[in-house]
């Protein structure tokens, strides 16, 4: 999920300097930044995405195995 989100805010920037939104830098008009900056945010986007839903996947699997009720793990 961090790089997601380091994904998406490059992307951002990058399609502000792309589209002369930011002053003062290099990047500054330079279309190529208007391109490659919202398919990086969309992609951070995508890796954000998919974070949550690992992380809420394993919230929800059991944190111990299953026991007999002879207290012997099943298998």
């Amino acid at each position: 999920m961090t790089a997601g989100m380091l994904g998406l805010v490059l992307g951002v920037l990058w399609t502000a300097q792309g589209l002369d939104l930011v002053h003062d830098s290099i990047m500054s008009g330079v279309t190529a930044f208007a391109v490659v900056g919202p398919v990086l945010a969309v992609a951070g986007l995508a890796l954000i995405v998919t974070g949550v839903r690992i992380r809420a996947r394993s919230k929800q699997q059991p944190a111990t195995t299953p026991h007999d009720s002879a207290g012997a793990p099943q298998t």
